[in-house]
């Protein structure tokens, strides 16, 4: 151990390392013994100098330490260690990537899969890898050759292994924004992969995300469950899909048999995308109109509101609006102010999936929101399905800040007496 620098930390701040949180902030470094390079592996010592854990040394984030093992033998640098790791992500995904109606997923998340700062997604025999910290940075190399070993022993025969590095967290670890290829064969413009047995062309290159909203499959699965359940009590429902980017819930709804589908997205290249992608499931009829609007949300859905337009659900899937706690107070007025617009927009006895993909947003803070939202509208709601990332998408139970998708299923519409 004393070949590696030593972050001390100040006393009575061990707490949170002992509960396997994998994060130290600057504030709980009380010194640091050794020069260890950026991205480096540091021991971590409480104040009296017992050893606490293994991590990544990061001198420019807030985050100043990302814990990787707890064991003091533990053999960190090794490539074999964080081949395990890769393995083991991959088989408590095995079910999933057995599934031939589904060829895209999350192959790793970060701290709740044991990498702090890498994420790797699978788009069919595209692998894309995000490099989010310092400490996997300095691994980057390593880390992409045991990626495409690992993989190509799971039997997803990856053609291209390429990088997306260029999302504005790298910044708070002062590394510079990246993406290319890494391994394999050039990318295609557009990666086609199925979903639930839908089709889908993704832009991994420009894409937002890695190109897709992965987190999202189950919760589209369950709106069109709905549509299902709802056609067959009582006619096909109009679907308002707010936030459409390439058009995943309005596909889902489209596939579950809803009457009409409207889209909003301010992107004209993305609803462009969304029709391509309607077309390659089959699902362009002029039997189910689809409607794309490209515009602002907050003023489209008062134009429609304005317009007397009404919907039987509505979907509202809205970028983050909150990246820190400071901006928490501002996300939640624009939360407040599209969850008031849809309650306005629905039907009486209609659905509405609303979700936030903040962080900072707490899921009690949302219902919180929403309850608001229905409140000024004037309109009863009722909650009648609770939403989350998906099973790709784990959240280690001693990492909460790992549940960053919430979402409700509301059924309002009402007006209150």
């Amino acid at each position: 151990m004393l070949e590696y620098a030593r972050v001390i930390l100040k006393p009575g701040r061990e707490a949170a390392v002992q509960r396997r949180h994998p994060w130290i902030f600057s504030g709980a470094v009380d010194g640091v013994i050794g020069d260890p390079p950026v991205g480096g592996l540091v021991a971590v010592l409480q104040a009296g100098g017992d050893f606490l854990a293994w991590g990544h040394y990061s001198p420019e984030s807030q985050i100043r330490v990302r814990l990787v093992s707890w064991q003091d033998d533990a053999p960190v640098e090794s490539p074999d260690f964080w081949e395990a790791r890769l393995r083991r992500a991959l088989s408590i995904r095995a079910s999933l990537l057995a599934d031939p109606q589904t060829t895209a997923c999350r192959l790793v998340n970060a701290e709740s899969d044991g990498l702090p700062g890498l994420i790797v997604d699978r788009y069919a025999d595209v692998l894309v890898i995000q490099c989010l910290s310092a400490g996997i940075e300095a691994r980057r190399k390593m880390l992409a050759e045991a990626i495409w070993r690992v993989a190509s022993d799971h039997d997803l025969a990856p053609a291209t292994l390429y990088e997306r590095s260029d999302v504005e967290v790298r910044q708070k670890e002062g590394l510079p924004s990246r993406a290319g290829l890494l391994q394999g064969d050039p990318l295609p413009e557009y990666v086609e992969i199925l979903e639930h047995g839908l089709r889908f062309l993704v832009d991994v290159r420009s894409g937002h995300k890695t190109g897709f909203y992965l987190d999202q499959r189950p919760n589209r699965q369950r709106l069109r469950e709905a549509i299902v359940a709802w056609r067959r009590a009582k006619s096909a429902p109009a679907l308002l899909n707010v936030f459409a980017y390439t058009g995943g819930f309005g596909i889902y709804g489209m596939a579950g048999g809803a009457a009409s589908v409207v889209n909003i997205e301010t992107s004209a290249d993305a609803l462009a995308l969304s029709r391509e992608n309607m077309a390659l499931s089959g699902l362009m009829t002029s039997e189910n109109p689809v409607e794309d609007i490209t515009d602002d949300a907050f003023e489209a859905l008062r134009a429609l509101r304005e317009a007397g337009r009404r919907f039987d659900m509505i979907v509202l899937d809205p970028p983050k609006f909150a990246a820190s706690k400071r901006d928490v107070d501002a996300a939640s007025r624009g939360y407040k102010d599209i969850n008031l617009q849809a309650l306005h927009l629905l039907r009486p006895g209609g659905l509405l999936f609303t979700f936030s993909c903040s962080g900072v947003i707490s899921a009690d803070l949302f219902q919180k929101i929403v309850f608001g939202a229905a409140l000024d509208a004037g309109r009863a709601a009722q909650i009648v399905g609770y939403l989350a990332q998906g099973s790709d998408h784990p959240t280690a139970l001693t990492f909460p800040e790992g549940a960053y998708l919430k979402g409700l299923i509301c059924r309002g519409g009402d007006v209150w007496l």
